[in-house]
């Protein structure tokens, strides 16, 4: 009988144990680390798929505002490991309301002295250093705020990225009149037509409190302008949820400069989200990214 509890103690701290490191093996393939810059301390999150080669993709994904860098909020690590690429998830620092964010220029970050763009530019050649990655393949994502960053990188930092991915993004009308560079930077923006914290249709009045913006579809076209964009092409693509109703209509600009393109994901009757209630996100996403890989 004893002999019998002890096996029975023996094997339940056993399966204790597995069940402990399957619970800390998320965080433990994407560790913190810190670094400086601006005169901050900024944190962010790196996963690097097992057997990564040098030389590799690097992917930087951008939260929301009042967001973290949470790894789960977007699922990329799997894709990562499916297709060979490292993620980064950099954390927003902190803005006059208390929020975490990216300074953008919303019209209430007025005061804020943060310089992402600095950021974001120190944080890839830190990466591109320390793990040798690729000096050519690096893109940017981002989840609303993030997205507005996403666009202000295309235009500030058009040679950094070789394409971006704004989701539930926003170009906002003092960087769509500012904006005077020349190299064409691909882009692929997913927006739901019901968001109403990131108006499909715009907001060029600051109705929302977010700053004057312009509708989606003329950032999008502005874009595929930028690239000198020739051919485009619409299809509707099957949902993954076809019982909401809804339906998701891709709008792709082709034959830009050097064989960019920019694209378009209406999810129409969508709202402010990843959108991958309705598509394969992380997937669609790196389908766009990896034609400009070279």
């Amino acid at each position: 009988m004893k002999r019998n509890l002890m096996k029975c103690t023996l094997l339940c701290l056993l399966l204790s144990a597995a069940a402990f490191c399957r619970a800390q093996s998320p965080a433990d393939d994407t560790p913190s680390y810190t670094m400086r810059s601006g005169g901050l301390e900024r944190s962010y999150k790196l996963h690097l798929p097992a057997g990564l080669p040098a030389g590799a993709p690097l992917v930087i994904v951008l939260h929301g505002y009042g967001g973290n860098n949470s790894p789960g909020r977007f699922g990329l690590n799997a894709t990562a490991d499916r297709h060979g690429f490292a993620v980064c998830y950099p954390q927003g620092a902190k803005d006059g309301r208390g929020k975490t964010c990216w300074n953008a220029g919303y019209t209430f970050q007025a005061d804020m002295a943060v310089d992402d763009v600095k950021f974001i530019t120190e944080l890839v050649r830190h990466l591109q250093k320390r793990h040798a990655l690729s000096r050519r393949n690096v893109f940017c994502t981002g989840m609303s705020n993030g997205g507005e960053m996403c666009y202000q990188l295309a235009a500030q930092r058009p040679g950094l990225f070789a394409a971006v991915a704004p989701v539930s993004g926003l170009m906002l009308e003092w960087l769509y009149k500012a904006d005077d560079s020349t190299h064409p930077v691909p882009l692929f923006e997913i927006h739901g037509t019901a968001d109403r914290t990131s108006a499909w249709e715009g907001d060029l009045e600051n109705k929302g409190g977010w700053g004057a913006y312009v509708p989606v579809p003329m950032a999008v076209h502005y874009w595929a302008a930028k690239n000198k964009c020739t051919g485009m092409q619409t299809d509707t693509i099957p949902g993954r949820t076809p019982e909401n109703g809804r339906k998701v209509i891709a709008h792709r600009f082709t034959g830009g400069t050097g064989g960019s393109e920019v694209w378009l994901y209406e999810i129409v009757g969508g709202k402010h989200a990843w959108g991958d209630q309705d598509i394969d996100t992380n997937e669609e996403l790196w389908k766009f990214f990896s034609k400009f890989v070279k």
